[in-house]
């Protein structure tokens, strides 16, 4: 009773789950082409018509590819769970490794390189058709297959031994595992915050440090103001692979670094960037990454919690199409099937984290136009949505539940709002 009663819930979660996005898609499709023959007022002295009907048409493309690619992924959900695929993938890999460590192991292998083929066809469809018809891939297939193997390689070295770690304290720490394994995780991630910068990103991209020498003094100027250290300034080749521009920082701590892709570079003056830059300057003196960290490890120690009940509970693993072992350890299938099925049961909540991703948001922008002009942060967004081709009128309910910025004439208006334009 409890194992049909739990597939039921599943199946009503995933079928509404799958019906708001689609619901929300046909709404964003339908906002965009209402309002593609004109630009917004706030932008129409800034933004021709022409990029404004590009943006649209990219925005359109994408979401109706994004609405494709979910149904393939409920498919791909169902085909594992209830349609037996995880059961398939383990039976054969346990008839090659018999119960024990390697059996887990290779379990989250296969379901890892299984995933990843079922997913090849769109990625390959979004960088080369996709991207390419807006004009945004820059990536030949060679550069492309290449980042597949060192995404392969790094995740193999990295995250087996991670694996290997969590699913030993799942075997052998008793009712606890999961408050060991939360501990071993949030080291875990902290660590990679440090390493990414220098270690991992090189592997994909070329980081030079910043040669404009004007604008490295203005940079530096309004980081003393704002009281940030920082181990350099970079430009990242982000030209190789795609069009769009961005800056972000990485790094924690004292090992903080700042990251220009070289395509910002090309298109925003120098106060621009220095605008741009005060914006992301706020984000970390306001404590928003602070923040963030906070709410992941306190989500992420809830829900290992709730695993930890839940892999003990038979009807867990029969309710999705599961046969658990009776003389072996089904730790690794308990992951897994938790790791598919959790974004069924909390994408009806998407809101709350786009509502305070929002926050700050604004916030930052707030932050910005102290320590900068915010003349120059309008002018910056406006150029990076144009060259980005993001579209200026999204539906509201649909940048609702994606969108962890505002619109850009919310973004706008609440800058002219507040005086500081």
């Amino acid at each position: 009773m409890l194992s049909s009663g739990f597939s039921l819930v599943f199946v009503f979660f995933f079928v509404v789950t799958l019906a708001l996005r689609y619901w929300l898609a046909s709404r964003h499709v339908r906002h965009v082409l209402r309002h593609r023959s004109a630009v917004p007022a706030e932008f129409a002295a800034k933004i021709p018509l022409g990029a404004h009907q590009k943006a649209a048409d990219y925005t359109v493309a994408k979401t109706r590819f994004g609405l494709y690619s979910a149904l393939w992924g409920g498919l791909v959900l169902v085909g594992f769970t209830l349609f037996g695929g995880l059961q398939a993938i383990s039976t054969a890999v346990l008839h090659a490794t018999g119960p024990g460590m390697m059996h887990q192991i290779l379990l989250v292998v296969a379901f890892a390189v299984v995933s990843g083929l079922l997913d090849l066809p769109f990625s390959y469809y979004r960088q080369f058709v996709l991207e390419q018809r807006f004009g945004f891939n820059k990536m030949t297939v060679g550069l492309w297959l290449a980042d597949l193997v060192k995404g392969g390689l790094v995740g193999a070295v990295i995250g087996l031994p991670l694996v290997w770690v969590v699913l030993t304290l799942m075997d052998r720490t008793g009712n606890l595992w999961w408050l060991y394994a939360w501990l071993v995780w949030s080291a875990f991630q902290l660590l990679m915050m440090v390493l990414y910068p220098t270690v991992i990103a090189p592997l994909f991209n070329k980081f030079t440090p910043l040669a404009d020498a004007t604008l490295k003094d203005r940079i530096e100027g309004l980081m003393a103001r704002v009281g940030f250290a920082s181990k350099g300034l970079f430009v990242m080749d982000g030209s190789k692979r795609s069009a769009h521009g961005n800056a972000y920082f990485s790094g924690f701590g004292a090992n903080k670094r700042i990251v220009f892709f070289d395509t910002l570079l090309e298109r925003l003056a120098p106060p621009e960037i220095e605008a741009v830059l005060a914006h992301e300057l706020g984000h970390f003196k306001l404590k928003h990454i602070v923040k963030r960290i906070a709410v992941l490890f306190a989500l992420s120690l809830a829900f290992l919690a709730l695993l930890g009940w839940l892999k003990g509970q038979t009807w867990f693993y029969t309710g999705l199409g599961v046969q658990p072992l009776l003389g072996g350890s089904n730790d690794a299938m308990a992951l897994l099937l938790f790791m598919l099925v959790l974004p069924v049961f909390t994408f009806p909540f998407s809101p709350l984290s786009s509502f305070t991703s929002r926050k700050h948001e604004f916030e930052a922008d707030a932050f910005a136009a102290q320590h900068s002009d915010a003349r120059n942060l309008v002018s910056a967004l406006v150029k990076m949505y144009e060259d980005n081709a993001s579209t200026l009128t999204p539906d509201p309910l649909h940048s609702a539940f994606y969108d962890s910025h505002p619109p850009a004439w919310v973004r706008v208006q609440q800058l002219q709002a507040s005086g500081a334009v």
